[in-house]
């Protein structure tokens, strides 16, 4: 099979990227990325056909696209796979693969033409609902007069946790992930960590998320445990891990 390697518009591979994520059906981390224009796109053509297509983004620079971080081709053109991603590799001078695990086509690839493979994120996603119980801790969305600790890691969300007036964590979920998937994110005052704090307020804001028609998903570093065993007790499972590797 002879198979044409071609730099496009976004444009030319939504139809593509809409059964790709279809196939998937899981939040991809880096969906924003095509629409912010960070990425180039090139499409795959067998005769008049298009079979597939690829992304490919910048890794530390986003000008410098080097890290290819989506592809697909057509189930009944999928044996041919292997060829057309060492054409992309070729026709972009992609330098890099970054993927989650639970892409199984893409991680493939990265695990066929790549080298020192490696791992620093954990991917969540929803697994049971849990029944977790804060006395004395109300749940509500976040007032303009509310005084907020110090974030060290992530913005105050638009839920927070109320402690005797104060408040002692804040969450929320963000839209920019394909739908009908939303990523939450939390954080816990300092002085107020290792209580249940954080399982209760993802447990709660699942439900505003689930409410705003979302599916909820998450993701933390593997260097940080505590945020992993507070996702896994208010309902999470490991999904997957974003996988990283140098082209061979």
């Amino acid at each position: 099979m002879v198979i044409q390697i071609l730099k496009t518009e976004l444009t030319e591979i939504l139809s593509l990227r809409g059964l790709f994520l279809q196939e998937n059906n899981i939040q991809i981390r880096y969906n924003a990325v095509h629409e912010r224009g960070w990425s180039d796109s090139y499409v795959f053509v067998s005769g008049q056909n298009k079979i597939g297509y690829a992304a490919v983004m910048g890794n530390e620079n986003r000008n410098d696209r080097d890290t290819v971080f989506e592809f697909y081709t057509l189930p009944s053109f999928r044996n041919a796979s292997s060829v057309a991603f060492a054409e992309l590799l070729q026709l972009s001078g992609a330098t890099f693969i970054e993927c989650q695990s639970n892409d199984l086509l893409l991680s493939s690839m990265l695990y066929q033409f790549g080298k020192n493979i490696n791992s620093q994120v954990v991917l969540f996603e929803e697994a049971f609902t849990s029944n977790l119980i804060q006395e004395g801790v109300i749940f509500r969305q976040r007032a303009a007069e509310d005084q907020i600790f110090d974030h060290t890691g992530e913005l105050a969300g638009d839920f927070v946790l109320e402690l005797g007036k104060e408040i002692v964590a804040t969450g929320g979920f963000l839209l920019h992930y394909n739908f009908p998937f939303a990523d939450l994110y939390m954080e816990v005052n300092e002085l107020y960590r290792q209580r249940g704090f954080g399982s209760y307020l993802v447990q709660e804001t699942k439900k505003q998320c689930y409410l705003a028609g979302r599916v909820p998903a998450a993701r933390c570093n593997m260097s940080n445990p505590a945020s992993k065993a507070t996702l896994l007790k208010a309902g999470f499972k490991i999904a997957g891990f974003m996988l990283f590797a140098t082209i061979k």
